[in-house]
């Protein structure tokens, strides 16, 4: 793969001979980490597919290279060979199938942002439970959600102030 400025490039020829035989999924994909794009070049072997799904954050741009084989999108059925393009929108339901040959496919989509590990902004605190007054000499948990003194011994409550 040539590297210019973070461009890739790759012919698929080159990709499908460094393949191995009977070799599916993802054969090359976008590898640069400041890109907007996620690209694939998939094969599919003879009479595989996934079973229906539907993607619902981005829309993907599905490009056949070789092979053939059937698109259903949202119950509509379409016959797929080399050059089809289509555009898959996010929100509907897709399948493929692959015909006997096989199927290649380029799949191009926006980035989807990936997990970060980090600090959020702290949700706000949940107003007091009851059931977490528990009396510190008894052990008798409150009655009432508002109660400042335990109905057993009248001991104050923690974290409630004295009236």
């Amino acid at each position: 793969m040539e590297v210019v400025r973070g461009a890739e490039s790759v012919t698929v020829a080159s990709l499908v001979e460094a393949a191995t035989q009977g070799q599916s999924g993802a054969l090359w994909r976008l590898q640069g980490i400041d890109r907007q794009l996620d690209a694939n070049l998939v094969r599919h072997l003879p009479g595989t597919g996934g079973s229906a799904y539907t993607e619902e954050e981005v829309d993907v741009m599905l490009v056949v290279v070789a092979g053939t084989g059937t698109l259903t999108l949202d119950g509509t059925q379409s016959e797929l060979s080399p050059g089809f393009l289509g555009l898959l929108p996010r929100g509907a339901s897709r399948a493929l199938l692959a015909g006997p040959e096989g199927l290649l496919v380029l799949t191009v989509h926006r980035r989807r942002r990936g997990m970060r590990i980090g600090r959020t902004e702290p949700a706000a605190a949940p107003p007091p439970c009851a059931l977490h007054l528990v009396c510190e000499r008894c052990h008798r948990h409150a009655i009432e959600a508002d109660a400042r003194y335990c109905s057993n011994c009248g001991t104050a409550l923690p974290g409630r102030p004295a009236a």
